[in-house]
């Protein structure tokens, strides 16, 4: 056997098994390769979308979180300027009640200082009768009608 011949009997055998390689093994091999790549990109490209779509639910949560707590915050707000204006409310009521209280004592105070004076009138008006009444059963003598107006002065 010739080495030259064996060479190139290999060579063949060697070209063959490359084109068979190439015509029947390879393309299902790269198409294996390229599904795959093309799995990873999706999965990449997905799990980017993940991503995203995570960043966009944790700002729309951090959105709602602050709208409800602008919106406890006004409800606060609401809430306090109701009890202000019910307090308010009832100062407001509470001085009008002392006011028509205050009135309603002054009208008492009134009537029966009223009273006070009729009865102290009725008094000098009796003492007046009785002072006059003395002075004239007594006899008339200047000296002893001073005395008793006096007196009765004195008393009243």
């Amino acid at each position: 056997m010739n080495i030259n011949l064996t060479l190139f009997g290999q060579a063949i055998s060697f070209a063959i098994f490359v084109w068979f390689c190439v015509k029947y093994v390879w393309p299902p091999i790269l198409k294996a390769l390229e599904d795959r790549e093309s799995r990873i990109a999706d999965g990449l490209a997905a799990a980017e979308k993940g991503q995203q779509d995570l960043e966009s639910a944790e700002q729309k949560a951090e959105e709602i979180l602050q709208e409800g707590r602008d919106k406890a915050q006004e409800f606060v707000n609401q809430s306090q300027k109701r009890a202000d204006e019910i307090v308010e409310q009832a100062k407001q009521n509470a001085a009008e009640e002392g006011e028509r209280l205050l009135l309603a004592a002054r009208s008492q105070i009134d009537q029966e200082r009223n009273q006070a004076r009729e009865s102290l009138r009725r008094e000098v008006a009796g003492l007046a009768l009785s002072g006059a009444e003395q002075i004239i059963m007594r006899e008339i003598d200047i000296a002893a009608h001073r005395e008793v107006l006096d007196k009765l002065a004195t008393e009243i």
